[in-house]
């Protein structure tokens, strides 16, 4: 018989209740910038990847996300476009209005990231990220195989 660590039982639990809060949180924060985390996320993933984006891999990024769907997330793009944030065809781009929103953003939810993430230690926080990292991508191979 094998014995599994307590913490593995924990795992998906103590994730899924962590990611919750801080999506409440973030909403909450970025509400009062009367900006939705669907936006947020929109021009994160063009900052963080672009500066240019084909349209169906943002799209399918969009749509893979736990509030987005193939039809919200095209909607979403045509709402960035119409606020002139985003432009381009086949390939997007973030506009100069996109990436000074993007800027101000992210500068505003840095003061709450820092603050909650001060508590702990960087090499805890260095661990987490590389930890969760590495189970993403063991997930994706995963899926990939079956």
């Amino acid at each position: 018989m094998t014995i599994v660590p307590a913490a593995y039982a924990q795992f998906g639990y103590t994730l899924a209740f962590a990611e919750r809060t801080l999506t409440a949180q973030l909403r909450e924060h970025l509400a009062e910038r009367g900006t939705e985390p669907e936006t947020w996320y929109a021009l994160q993933l063009l900052a963080t990847r672009g500066p240019a984006l084909d349209r169906p891999t943002l799209s399918e990024e969009l749509a893979s996300s736990r509030t987005l769907d193939a039809d919200s997330a095209r909607e979403l793009l045509a709402r960035l476009e119409v606020a002139g944030l985003i432009h381009g065809g086949s390939t997007i781009s973030l506009t100069a209005e996109g990436q000074a929103l993007h800027h101000s953003l992210s500068e505003y939810i840095a003061a709450p990231r820092a603050r909650l993430l001060s508590q702990f230690s960087i090499d805890d926080i260095d661990t987490t990220v590389r930890t969760m990292q590495a189970i993403a991508e063991r997930a994706r191979e995963e899926t990939a195989r079956q």
